[in-house]
């Protein structure tokens, strides 16, 4: 926030409430953002779902693709996205990108709050579930591990 313009230096006031003072000469050299002009504000989300769930991918990207088209509070006149992006390390993930009609900072995460709880309820109607970083591990067949790991212990570890 801009809290005073004097003749040698602008005073502007951080989100995190620090004074921070600016030579007015800077600001021929800088580019200035003025989040008061804006129109929107961007949700841009990646969401990654199960490898065991990829069969239900299509049916969850139109699902909340059309959430979002019928979310009041999204500008669906607005560049409006819900595509498969990458086969990462333990999801396949998708992107939701899309545009808020408010500026306000305090609305704009309540409704980016409701989106990402609604598409974790489409996931999860669709009888998918949300991934989390996981290893998979495949044992070598037990004659071969005869005689690496003692008789008994095998059924324990």
């Amino acid at each position: 926030t801009v809290e005073q313009i004097g003749w040698r230096l602008t005073t502007i006031r951080s989100f995190d409430k620090r004074p921070i003072y600016v030579p007015n000469s800077m600001f021929a050299s800088i580019s200035v953002e003025n989040p008061s002009r804006m129109s929107h504000r961007r949700i841009k989300e990646t969401i990654g779902i199960r490898y065991d769930d990829a069969e239900k991918m299509p049916g969850i990207l139109k699902t909340v693709e059309s959430m979002l088209r019928a979310h009041p509070e999204i500008d669906d006149g607005q560049t409006l996205m819900v595509n498969f992006n990458a086969f990462a390390d333990s999801s396949l993930d998708f992107f939701i990108y899309c545009l808020t009609h408010t500026t306000v900072w305090t609305k704009y995460h309540e409704i980016k709050q409701d989106v990402l709880l609604k598409t974790s309820e489409i996931i999860e109607r669709n009888g998918a579930s949300i991934a989390f970083p996981t290893r998979t591990l495949h044992m070598a067949s037990e004659p071969q591990l005869a005689g690496l790991i003692p008789s008994g212990e095998l059924e324990e570890t």
